[in-house]
């Protein structure tokens, strides 16, 4: 099974987004530097003040939390999706706003997905001001909610990563996701057995928030960083939005080693194959830097703990991903 047969449609969403980007482009002023198709969008104060944002949500995982009555860990996939694609700019995540749209309002539930949200603003260094919950019997079963988040940060303009800076020969580097994050759950949830509660329990394992770690990067060395990516949905087909210009010629994949074994399990059952895997999933890989000096990176970031994974260089000769 692919994510297709799960029902989920990739093409017809990037075909989607091809159709409204002219309608949208019409809302925009001069103040609008940079819109639909990245991760984030930059919005212009001043000569010198941008500012970044973007939302998102966590998918059908929410079907797995509301299965296991377990609800704290959405909330940090609520709030890292979004953050982590703010990060790509470079900018510093400053606030986040949440929805919830439920049935019928659980008190105990609405509270644990509240404490996870709190738990990761605060990880994240962003400040929850604000928000809403609407109750919708009509549109909700009882018991069900879904959960949607929206993250505004901001940066200097010479320290807005755009990706123009990345360029052919340059280094692609993996830092090592926590599992699936909250990406590929439509199929994920149907190669998963009713009673296999262990194995939906670590599904809910949440999305890394990368925040930290990047930023103290990005203030140690922000001329070597030349390029940010997130690993949401489309997998490793997200590292050429760093640049689409460029080649992204993957040498070395991550090991089955460096992924949690409920992520191999999943892996294992869905019998794709490679390139379906990696655009699909994220494979173990959370977040992708492009970088200049590939040993000072790697010093830095495995002094603050991070696995890191040398996945190859950036090319001239072809534009988009390679895969070995």
């Amino acid at each position: 099974m692919d994510y297709k047969e799960a029902g989920v449609d990739v093409e017809k969403g990037d075909l989607f987004v091809e159709r409204i980007q002219g309608m949208i482009r019409e809302t925009y002023d001069a103040r609008v530097v940079s819109g639909v198709g990245g991760f984030a969008a930059v919005y212009k104060m001043d000569d010198d003040r941008l500012l970044a944002t973007g939302t998102d949500g966590v998918g059908t995982k929410v079907k797995i939390a509301q299965d296991l009555n377990i609800h704290h860990t959405i909330g940090q996939d609520l709030v890292a999706m979004c953050v982590n694609d703010v990060l790509c700019t470079g900018a510093r995540p400053l606030f986040f706003l949440d929805y919830l749209a439920t049935g019928k309002l659980d008190l105990e539930v609405s509270t644990q997905l509240v404490r996870g949200i709190v738990d990761a603003c605060k990880f994240a260094g962003s400040a929850l001001i604000g928000g809403e919950t609407a109750e919708m019997p009509d549109v909700y079963a009882a018991g069900v909610y879904d959960l949607a988040g929206f993250s505004v940060g901001e940066m200097r303009q010479h320290e807005w990563i755009d990706g123009k800076k990345a360029d052919a020969d340059q280094w692609i580097i993996g830092l090592k996701s926590s599992g699936f994050h909250s990406n590929g759950f439509s199929l994920v949830r149907k190669l998963v057995k009713a009673h296999e509660v262990d194995l939906k329990r670590a599904l809910l394992t949440p999305t890394r928030i990368y925040v930290k770690v990047i930023q103290s990067l990005l203030k140690d060395q922000r001329d070597n960083i030349t390029g940010l990516a997130h690993i949401t949905g489309g997998g490793f087909h997200n590292i050429p939005r760093i640049n689409d210009k460029l080649g992204y010629d993957i040498e070395q994949l991550p090991e089955d080693s460096m992924r949690p074994a409920f992520m191999n399990e999943i892996i294992e059952r869905s019998s794709m194959n490679q390139e379906k895997l990696y655009e699909t999933f994220n494979m173990g890989i959370g977040f992708v830097l492009t970088v200049k000096d590939v040993d000072l990176a790697r010093k830095f970031l495995s002094e603050h703990g991070e696995a890191v994974v040398i996945l190859g260089k950036t090319s001239s000769k072809f534009q988009g991903l390679k895969l070995p």
